[in-house]
């Protein structure tokens, strides 16, 4: 089920808040688990068993972890990392290996191994992580387990962030699971509010207007056809989609949760002002960078065991995000280039670019980010290098884009590039007052007006999924 979708704002989230905030406080946990596991069914009616079922072996594996004092524990953590990336790779890179093994038989002339496609569970990608981090932080001791099997199941399913993310773990929101209440004010709801009315408002009117002329120009067919002024357009707009894209879901969620009486971390902070790719990965899908940083760079000797090692340790980080990404060689590929230049800035480039300054340092970045595009949204190999040819092959040629193209370009820069400017419609997030004053309530009266402009665009729109809700 989609967010911007009419079954989800006119039908299942009235329906579940009405719900939610009729239930008493001791049973607002059951009735959120209760419309999570409803949503995720909507989506994947069959996978909803994996999802409880997985779940439920995390619970008592860290339940029976967390009574061991010997090397046993180790041998449980290792049960649940088999577990649950096992389920990942059958899921999501089965399909991938034997469609390269295959290639592989066919050029040495043999026949091709017989295998019926693996479908993908929704958001497999994002609660996967969540699970570990719950397994992971009881094996550290860092939180204990939860009571009950309902409760690791609200954890993981928790619908606002099930499908894409934020990436929550499990010590973030141990304590909010049983002691939210005393902090679920009518502020905290009414920014909950207008921080769903704002993602909502970002995926409907900036980045699928951006995705309408994206899908049309990265077709192979249509590459041939553009100019190289209309290939730079359209991957900068690309990048203005998928920041929007990404970024109005993480709001949503966030929003979602706020409604609820949940704190979710933030997942962005303008990235494209960004003056390095080390700086760009503090700032871009911020709840994944922590997790690889602290469940998989750490752990591997992160930099404390030389300049070689960390460079190995940067590699493996970013190629394991880039399979995360998706099963294909181009994510790889995408994650490779990344891995190259957070060497590169170890190695020297961090030291030039801040020499620069930000004016020569955020366009630098910027360019390299936008040639990582290429790689993310180009749906084969070959169809990345012959957009790269067009970018640079200096062909001239009309621009053939509309005026709503262009109000939505221009408005999509100035929030992209213009913290400020940005930062104007969030100002009050933090500010959680006893008593209701003029601000919020003018938040809360312009939180309808923009849900209005939105619902009024759902009912007419056609059904745009969210980028990662194929990861």
């Amino acid at each position: 089920m989609v967010f911007s979708s009419a079954l989800f704002v006119f039908y299942f989230l009235p329906v579940f808040l009405l719900a939610y905030l009729a239930s008493p406080p001791a049973y607002r946990n059951r009735t959120a688990l209760a419309g999570s596991l409803a949503f995720y069914t909507c989506g994947a009616p069959v996978f909803v068993f994996v999802l409880i079922a997985s779940s439920l072996a995390d619970f008592h594996i860290a339940r029976r972890m967390s009574r061991l004092y010997d090397n046993r524990r180790r041998k449980w953590l290792w049960a649940s990392v088999l577990l649950n990336l096992g389920l990942l790779g059958y899921f999501k890179y089965a399909n991938f290996f034997v469609d390269n093994f295959n290639e592989l038989l066919a050029g040495l002339g043999l026949e091709p191994m017989a295998w019926a496609a693996v479908a993908l569970p929704i958001g497999i990608s994002f609660f996967t992580f969540q699970k570990l981090s719950y397994v992971v932080d009881v094996y550290q001791r860092r939180m204990p387990p939860l009571e009950r099997p309902a409760d690791v199941l609200l954890y993981i399913a928790l619908f606002p962030q099930l499908i894409a993310g934020p990436i929550v773990r499990y010590h973030e929101i141990a304590r909010q699971l049983h002691q939210r209440e005393r902090y679920y004010t009518l502020n905290h709801r009414i920014n909950g509010l207008f921080r769903f009315a704002v993602g909502l408002a970002k995926k409907l009117f900036i980045a699928d207007v951006m995705g309408e002329a994206v899908h049309q120009a990265f077709q192979m067919e249509a590459v041939g056809g553009l100019s190289t002024p209309e290939a730079w357009i359209i991957i900068v707009a690309y990048a203005f989609q998928i920041y929007f894209d990404f970024s109005a879901y993480s709001d949503m969620a966030i929003g979602l949760g706020k409604l609820m009486g949940f704190d979710f971390p933030e997942n962005f902070n303008f990235p494209y002002i960004s003056g390095s790719i080390t700086e760009f990965w503090r700032r871009w899908h911020i709840t994944l960078s922590k997790w690889m940083r602290d469940y998989l760079y750490i752990p591997l000797g992160g930099n404390r065991r030389g300049p070689g090692r960390t460079y190995f340790n940067l590699w493996v980080v970013f190629l394991l995000s880039g399979l995360w990404h998706g099963a294909a060689w181009a994510f790889v590929l995408w994650g490779a280039y990344h891995g190259l230049f957070l060497v590169l800035e170890r190695l020297f480039l961090k030291r030039w670019l801040d020499a620069a300054g930000k004016w020569a340092s955020i366009p630098f970045t910027f360019l390299v980010v936008l040639m990582g595009w290429v790689l993310f949204r180009a749906e084969s190999i070959e169809l990345a290098e012959a957009y790269y040819q067009k970018l640079f092959s200096l062909e001239g040629g009309d621009w053939s884009f509309s005026s709503q193209f262009w109000f939505t370009f221009l408005l999509a820069g100035a929030f992209s590039f213009m913290p400020t400017v940005g930062k104007l419609s969030f100002k009050l997030e933090e500010a959680y007052y006893s008593h209701i004053s003029p601000a919020i309530l003018a938040k809360g009266v312009f939180s309808l007006v923009i849900l209005t402009l939105c619902f009024s665009e759902v009912a007419v729109a056609g059904f745009h999924p969210f980028i990662y809700f194929r990861f």
